[in-house]
């Protein structure tokens, strides 16, 4: 019983709001930090995986027995799959832009308390919550979306191009190339509407 009453009879650390804010900040700015990282490993996966598949079918030597419409109908379905890919890289990108989005949200509100309490903080932040946007033409994180949706398009074009030789036997790249330039546009219009 002297254990118990000695422990609701210990006094209460102090606390610092300061010491607490600025631990919050710290990891906000983690947060901001990885998801930058995460962005640039998604991307570099997606294209180690496309140039991998590339490299594997243009070392490939064709065996001239095996049949061309089943490996037309092989390379129409590897390449649908790293379209697919790409559309998954793309909507992760664009989670992981949002992820910065809210870390520096939350960075600019406890930017605001501090300015709230003193105003001459004012002109030592030049970033502030009406400089952040979700959506940025220019910005790294869209252009590492282009590259994706760039060879997305790819894929999916030449999946079409695989797929129409494999039904027709014939060698058509414009359904290939319209193909593939809609699923450019898609994929960028995806990548700016999961932003909203």
């Amino acid at each position: 019983m002297l254990r118990l009453h000695s422990f609701f009879m210990t006094p209460k650390p102090a606390l610092s709001s300061d010491e607490i804010l600025k631990a919050e900040y710290d990891y906000i700015a983690s947060t901001v930090f990885q998801a930058n990282e995460d962005r640039s490993r998604a991307t570099s996966f997606y294209l180690l995986t496309f140039s991998s598949f590339i490299a594997a079918i243009v070392s490939y030597r064709l065996d001239n027995n095996l049949n061309g419409t089943w490996m037309d109908t092989g390379f129409s379905a590897l390449f649908f799959i790293l379209a697919g890919m790409g559309v998954s890289t793309v909507l992760q990108l664009a989670r992981l832009r949002m992820a910065w989005y809210e870390s520096v949200q939350a960075m600019n509100q406890i930017k605001d308390y501090y300015i709230e309490h003193d105003a001459e903080l004012e002109k030592a932040f030049a970033w502030r919550g009406k400089t952040a946007q979700k959506f940025k033409w220019n910005s790294v994180g869209f252009l590492l979306v282009m590259q994706v949706a760039l060879l997305g398009g790819v894929a999916l074009g030449t999946s079409i191009f695989f797929c129409v030789r494999a039904i027709s036997g014939t060698s058509w790249l414009l359904p290939a190339a319209l193909g593939g330039i809609a699923f450019i546009i898609w994929q960028i219009d995806l990548y700016r509407s999961s932003l909203k």
